[in-house]
């Protein structure tokens, strides 16, 4: 079984966000980066090469792969900013509808820029679903 390639890592979080060749996904990433370490109260990590993430909980799927991943996390993406809810989005329909214009994906959150949505309400998502994974996963901070 191939081992998962996201990992943390110990790459400088605001280097990456500086580097960010799409100016609006740089200033919003460090946007999100203020907001979700608020949010969380931890320290924001590098996974992989591309996600920044907060917390880490522990997962095992029913064909035996495992690993860890961030509680709560993004990407600043090319095609859009990713935000990584991970429980998904069955409890959030309410939030989403108020939200403003975005996609969703199995976990993924995708927003063109932030300016397109209501922080409060993305600030709300964030972290009822940060609480929903500490209280419903293997929970470790970083």
């Amino acid at each position: 079984m191939s081992e998962n390639k996201t990992r943390p890592t110990e790459s400088d979080v605001v280097e990456f966000l500086n580097n960010v060749d799409h100016k609006t996904r740089r200033q919003d990433g460090l946007t999100l980066l203020g907001m979700m370490k608020e949010i969380t109260g931890e320290d924001a990590v590098m996974w992989g090469t591309s996600i920044v993430g907060f917390g880490s909980y522990h997962y095992k799927y029913e064909s035996g792969r495992e690993g860890d991943m961030p509680l709560v996390g993004f990407s600043p993406r090319k095609q859009s900013m990713t935000v990584y809810i991970m429980p998904g989005f069955n409890e959030y329909e309410s939030l989403l509808s108020e939200l403003g214009k975005h996609k969703i994906g199995k976990s993924c959150l995708y927003i063109n820029k932030l300016a397109d949505v209501d922080e409060s309400v993305l600030r709300r998502l964030i972290k009822e679903s940060y609480i929903h994974m500490k209280e419903t996963n293997s929970y470790s901070a970083r």
